[in-house]
């Protein structure tokens, strides 16, 4: 990013205060530059914003702490640990899976470990023990080399792809990102329930296991291999953590400041332009919005990376409707976690991507229960529940609201989803129950996130939209403008955004390695 004609910046400005904003600005800062912040609402946050109610807390977006070895190595580049910024608890079970009643299925606790895992996998089928243990292998062996060898490569080189130890796994490789991920599932696991278990985390990178390529198959790793993670307080407390370290090395965060475009000059981005008409001036401008927004409207199209027509070839993550609703008394039907399976599963991708696209009914969701963990989310003698149903990324579905006051449709579905909740659990009174209630739809994160289309997480990572062939962290247009988020490099999750911070922070380097980046030089 910086040469003899090009010399290193010394002011930064960053687009939006979500953990990759957040990530970047404190990382900069770290490496000696003058750094603002600026936001369009009123807090920090992005999609792992927070929503108090009533004495609820609710957590608005990301719920699940995997990759703990990213979280890690980001605080020690800024002096610190995972230990000393956050309260991490690790749950037992790691999530709870309900089938549709009419299958007669019953429930399954998922315990992470290998032992516990493989336990489980033979207890409803036999033989699949084994099999799962021969899964995990390759899937631990896939995910340390996406580590070390993709997610922190800029890809500003063919280098790190000509790499002896890529070239020697080609074979297997090939495989991997030529077979879909319920292909490589399906064909050694039969019972519905354990082939759930093993496709549900492509959800988790925006998409389809009939679309990811099943080198994905690498996130089982994560959640039987390795074990899940709640920081106490909610995720965000991970949101203040690296707030706190972005302040600490001096960043200047604005909020209520919303960004009109990108001032331009010659070649280069030259700072940012408010609504209000105040232009920043900064020698690298980074934007964390969203990618098409940044792109599309941030920018006039002669300087475009990636414009409209560039979009419209692309496939977007899943929209979200979100349920937060606070619940008189207990629920110890739902874990932390817990997934609802529908029987109808591929039809449930089939209706969320396909051309026909609907809300599934019954949907395929996911239950996040903090309060199962952590008493100061609800109120004494209440809990504290999360919902996230995978819907089309349609903003034109609606907007959520307080109390049922959002758009018909959106509602409609929010009570499909509790009637669900409640036959499925066993939680016949669930809707009596409910004290606060707030929905979420694509028309919100259109409006409040500026999201493509009204998607909930980003690109999907199909093989076309992964690694080499998703969006760079720089513009090809501009000196001087810079890329992180989930739409970027490397990609979806909490992980992958403090990733792509870095990444930000490789290019300023000159770094083409692969491998992580280094602890930056103090000044």
């Amino acid at each position: 990013m910086s040469d003899d004609q090009n010399p290193a910046p010394r002011t930064a400005v960053v687009i939006g205060g979500g953990i990759s904003g957040l990530a970047t600005a404190a990382l900069l800062a770290a490496e000696g530059l003058s750094v603002r912040l600026v936001e369009a609402l009123d807090d920090v946050g992005g999609r792992a914003g927070s929503w108090d109610s009533e004495g609820f807390r609710f957590d608005t977006g990301p719920s699940w702490y995997l990759m703990p070895e990213v979280f890690e190595h980001f605080f020690t580049l800024l002096g610190t640990t995972a230990a000393a910024e956050l309260d991490l608890v690790p749950l037992d079970p790691a999530y709870r899976v309900y089938s549709d009643p009419a299958t007669a299925l019953k429930p399954l606790d998922v315990r992470s470990g290998r032992e516990a895992a493989t336990a489980l996998f033979e207890s409803v089928e036999p033989g699949a023990g084994a099999l799962l243990d021969a899964y995990l292998d390759s899937s631990q062996d896939a995910y340390q080399l996406s580590v070390s060898q993709f997610l922190y490569d800029t890809y500003e080189s063919t280098a790190g792809l000509r790499d002896p130890v890529i070239l020697r796994r080609l074979p297997q490789l090939t495989g991997l990102l030529t077979r879909s991920l319920a292909s490589r599932v399906e064909r050694d696991f039969h019972d519905p329930r354990l082939r759930q278990i093993l496709e549900y985390p492509a959800v988790f990178l925006g998409g389809s296991p009939y679309d990811l390529p099943s080198l994905y198959h690498l996130m089982s790793h994560l959640d039987l291999n390795e074990g899940v993670l709640y920081p106490r307080g909610g995720f965000i407390e991970v949101i203040r953590a690296i707030e706190r370290l972005a302040y600490a090395q001096g960043v200047d965060v604005q909020t209520n400041s919303r960004v009109s475009r990108i001032a331009t000059a010659g070649g280069r981005a030259t700072g940012v332009v408010l609504e209000n008409g105040t232009t920043i001036t900064a020698d690298l401008v980074v934007s964390t919005a969203d990618l098409h927004h940044s792109e599309t409207e941030l920018l006039p199209p002669h300087q475009q990376t990636y414009p409209e027509k560039w979009w419209a070839k692309k496939t977007p993550s899943p929209g979200a409707l979100l349920l937060m609703l606070g619940v008189n008394g207990e629920l110890p039907e739902l874990a932390h976690h817990t997934l609802l399976f529908a029987d109808a599963w591929r039809n449930n991708f089939d209706d969320i991507f396909g051309a026909n696209a609907k809300i599934p009914d019954p949907a395929s969701l996911y239950i996040c229960k903090p309060s199962a963990t952590d008493e100061g989310v609800a109120p004494a003698g209440h809990e504290n529940l999360f919902v996230l149903v995978p819907i089309p990324a349609d903003p034109e579905i609606g907007h959520g609201g307080i109390d049922g006051e959002g758009d018909a449709r959106v509602e409609a579905a929010a009570d499909a989803v509790i009637n669900q909740i409640s036959e499925w659990c066993d939680i016949p009174d669930l809707k009596d129950r409910i004290v606060v209630r707030r929905t979420v739809a694509p028309g919100d994160f259109a409006s409040n996130l500026n999201a493509w289309r009204g998607n909930s997480l980003g690109l999907a990572h199909t093989l076309g939209q992964s690694a080499i062939f998703r969006p760079r962290n720089a513009s090809r247009k501009l000196q001087g403008l810079s890329y992180a988020g989930g739409s970027a490099l490397p990609g979806i999750g909490l992980p992958m955004c403090l990733i792509s911070a870095e990444l930000v922070l490789k290019r300023l380097r000159g770094d083409r390695t692969a491998g992580p980046v280094a602890e930056p030089t103090r000044v």
